[in-house]
């Protein structure tokens, strides 16, 4: 069933497109990854989605009703971005309870007490229940971000926007947190659509990936399906040769320490 439909998106900022006639789909509960370099139009994309850019010309329909003109508030999605956007002068726990009480879509829900519950609750899903009463700065990157799915997750959106969450990681916390968000998405069974540049990333975790490029759609379908029918010459270079490079990269990273450890 599709949770999401696109139609015929386009956008310019001045004289510059951005994105070009982009139509595409999202299913219900899966995971969908925009994939592509910096300045494909790729976080645009999300930006529409959400409500925080009106596009050009085209529609987007979630659920059967056309959402392309309705107010943020009212489209039941949650954004993470690359930044946490946390308040610094407030606790972990904090800074959830408080989105719970402001935002439009909760907050008759919520009193001090039941938003301070559902807060803990959230905060022990990601782990952070003994960070609760510190503050931001005195967390690591990959803390700070948890913090940041943890609010989003209290909202309870049915469809979750990524923006590339963990650019700014080391690579053992950006291996963690993709565990974490698979287990997360099967627990809470959101539609997750998740921008990134990076092709080890969009296939370690996505059920599909849209490949694109200078505001076009180059492909869309599964990793396994673009591995072995790429749709052009820009997927095989920009998708399968970096994919290859990162694994070659990988195996020689992998024979040097063998090779350490035999010395030893």
């Amino acid at each position: 069933m599709d949770k999401i439909i696109v139609s015929n998106l386009s956008k310019a900022f001045g004289q510059t497109g951005v994105l070009h006639d982009v139509s595409f789909t999202v299913k219900d509960g899966e995971f969908l990854s925009i994939l592509g370099p910096s300045g494909c139009g790729k976080t645009t994309i999300l930006r529409i989605l959400i409500g925080l850019e009106s596009a050009d010309s085209g529609r987007i329909v979630k659920d059967g009703k056309d959402i392309t003109n309705v107010s943020p508030a009212m489209r039941k999605m949650g954004i993470v971005f690359q930044n946490y956007a946390l308040f610094e002068n407030m606790t972990v726990l904090r800074n959830v309870e408080y989105a719970l009480r402001k935002s439009a879509s909760t907050k008759d829900s919520y009193d001090r007490d039941s938003a301070k519950r559902k807060a803990e609750e959230m905060l022990a899903l990601v782990g952070l229940s003994e960070h609760i009463n510190k503050k931001p700065r005195q967390l690591s990157g990959g803390q700070q971000q948890r913090v940041a799915i943890a609010r989003t997750l209290a909202l309870n959106p049915d469809v979750i926007l990524f923006d590339e969450p963990m650019s700014a990681l080391d690579v053992d916390t950006r291996l963690s947190l993709r565990v974490e968000l698979k287990e997360l998405q099967k627990k809470f069974g959101n539609t997750m659509i998740y921008i990134t540049h990076d092709q080890e990333e969009a296939f370690a975790m996505s059920d599909r990936i849209m490949v694109m490029d200078a505001g076009v759609i180059h492909q869309l379908d599964t990793p396994h399906n673009i591995i072995d029918h790429p749709a052009d010459d820009y997927v095989k270079r920009f998708v399968i040769r970096n994919i290859n490079i990162k694994i070659n990269s990988l195996i020689q990273f992998a024979r040097a320490a063998e090779v350490t450890e035999e010395k030893r």
